[in-house]
């Protein structure tokens, strides 16, 4: 028997889920919640709304039209988070432009998007005159200025952003549209060829943001975010969407503080003094405020931080557990909108020693609602969810992107089996969290056996001289590849401790926790740098290239 088709009633509405709808909480129950940007601009839910509107109206006026791309290019602001929603409201597409590509990149990423628009910072005017002769879609050019500079001579912009939106009207009739219409468009950061380009629809981000707010107010204790909390993003939000949480605080009516580009002291300022309770970044970015001087002066104790695009070392968790700070780990990929899993305390495990947490925040995570998460092998087959088989995950929900853009075989190979594939290892333990163990491209192949890079990294990073870590395998005669620790030390360190005493470290731990027996052949090179991807994650690709021209 086929299945019954609720019927309609001619006059009943058909509410499609658009990006305009998350609007309607905000505007019901906290009008007069503050959005804030570096503490020198400051409006309520209300003006947002109206500015919402003007930019829509601006840009419609400047010739945009449903289905075009509109290109964004700016730090942490207001402004960007008003892009977020008027740009898709109107059915147009947001293209975030990752500014911390190469000049050459960007420049592919928006000739390959289609851009009609371009909407840019003045901290990017230099970039904009070196690749603008090659501009190939790119007609309009909208601009603005923290400092008041004033734009290029070439090429021409067409308005202002604060006037045009001074000049537009306070509303705006946003239409009802199909939900499945294209909302947004950015590019992978490239670490293999060229960035791909991802899309995703009302839809689907509509459908994100209810699984978020849902995973993360579901928590008793650990990891409750709540419409009380006040809101900061510490991840670029050209990047996925800034992984949807800016979409989750409005929906939510929280105080949103937008802190620009990052600046370890200012940021400090903004936790103290706008009472930010809710971040999310990647590690590098975490250890890189709470390095800086301001952080021993600043109360960390209510903030909640989600940490992504990396693992979560277990002995960063400790330090940050010590330092009063709520961390824990969500995963995904730009392919997935992009949050998958997220990884919370029961409050039992409350009770448990730092150490011990640290185990359970560093783990990937559990799905999120509407999350369907599976680790498989070669042949789409499960594995047992015994914390110790090891295969891909492979995912669906209702917000992966369909494919690349004008990339179909890639998009193909993504889907194959009609699993989203994330090109990760990893297994599951009994209490369903997933733990991601490597990429299947690091994974190392020592003496016929697989070597997790990742398991590798976490012990050397327990070391107390050890800042930062990257394990690549490199090739070796006798054994096909050996695992290489590239170590940035604490400048404060240095000297202090030797290749050999981090090898050693690193052995105990290897025998006693039942790691491959072949990590014990690791080597250890110190480094002056480690090569990092745009946002932070390490690229390791490059490091694999030349892993000498690292060495100190």
């Amino acid at each position: 028997m086929p299945v019954r088709i609720v019927p309609s009633t001619p006059s009943a509405h058909r509410f499609p889920l658009l990006i305009k709808q998350l609007l309607l909480t905000p505007l019901a129950t906290a009008p007069e919640g503050e959005i804030t940007y570096q503490g020198r601009v400051r409006y309520d839910y209300r003006t947002l709304a109206e500015r919402i509107a003007r930019l829509a109206g601006a840009l419609q006026s400047l010739g945009v039209d449903a289905g075009q791309t509109v290109a964004m290019m700016d730090w942490d602001s207001h402004r960007y988070l008003e892009c977020f929603f008027a740009v898709p409201m109107m059915g147009a597409i947001l293209q975030t432009v990752n500014v911390r590509l190469s000049p050459e990149q960007i420049l592919y990423t928006l000739n390959h998007a289609g851009a009609d628009v371009l909407i840019v910072n003045s901290d990017f005017f230099p970039l904009l005159e070196q690749i603008a002769p090659r501009l190939e879609t790119v007609k309009t050019f909208v601009h603005f200025s923290d400092e008041g500079l004033a734009p290029p001579a070439a090429p021409p912009m067409h308005a202002e952003y604060e006037s045009m939106l001074a000049a537009a009207a306070p509303t705006f009739e946003f239409p009802d549209f199909d939900e499945n219409a294209q909302a947004t468009a950015f590019y992978t950061t490239g670490t293999t060829g060229e960035p791909k380009g991802v899309y995703f629809s009302h839809r689907q981000l509509v459908l994100h943001t209810l699984s978020c707010a849902a995973m993360v107010g579901g928590s008793d204790r650990e990891g409750h975010v709540h419409r009380e909390d006040v809101y900061m993003p510490i991840t670029p939000m050209f990047h996925v969407h800034a992984w949807g949480f800016p979409y989750v605080a409005t929906m939510l009516g929280m105080k949103q503080v937008y802190p620009g580009r990052y600046q370890p002291d200012l940021i400090c300022r903004l936790i103290a003094e706008e009472g930010v309770t809710f971040s999310h970044c990647v590690p590098t970015i975490l250890h890189m405020i709470m390095s800086h001087p301001q952080a021993s002066r600043t109360d960390f104790s209510r903030w909640k931080v989600v940490i992504g695009g990396s693992a979560l070392p277990e002995a960063m968790a400790v330090a940050m557990q010590k330092r009063g700070i709520d961390v824990f780990t969500g995963y995904g990929l730009s392919e997935t909108c992009p949050v998958l899993t997220i990884s919370q305390l029961e409050n039992a495990d409350l009770a448990l020693p730092f150490e011990e947490q640290a185990v359970i925040r560093a783990k990937t995570g559990r799905p999120m609602p509407l999350v369907d998460l599976r680790i498989v092998d070669a042949r789409l087959r499960d594995v047992e969810h015994d914390g110790k088989a090891t295969g891909e995950v492979v995912v669906r929900a209702p917000w992966l992107t369909q494919g690349y853009i004008r990339a179909p075989e890639a998009s193909e190979a993504l889907w194959a089996g009609g699993y989203l594939h994330t090109g990760d290892i990893g297994h599951i333990d009994p209490a369903g969290y997933l733990k991601i163990t490597d990429r299947i491209k690091d994974v190392i192949k020592t003496g016929g056996e697989w070597v997790s890079s990742l398991q590798l990294e976490d012990i050397i990073a327990r070391h107390e001289a050890v800042k930062e870590v990257a394990v690549i395998g490199v090739p070796d005669e006798k054994w096909g590849e050996r695992p290489l620790a590239l170590v940035l030390l604490k400048p404060e360190r240095a000297g202090e401790v030797t290749e050999h005493a981090l090898r050693s470290f690193a052995a105990q731990a290897v025998e006693a926790e039942g790691i491959s027996r072949y990590g014990v052949l690791l080597q250890v090179r110190f480094v002056k740098t480690l090569v990092k991807t745009s946002v932070g994650k390490m690229n390791k690709r490059l490091m694999r290239a030349d892993p000498e021209a690292l060495c100190m």
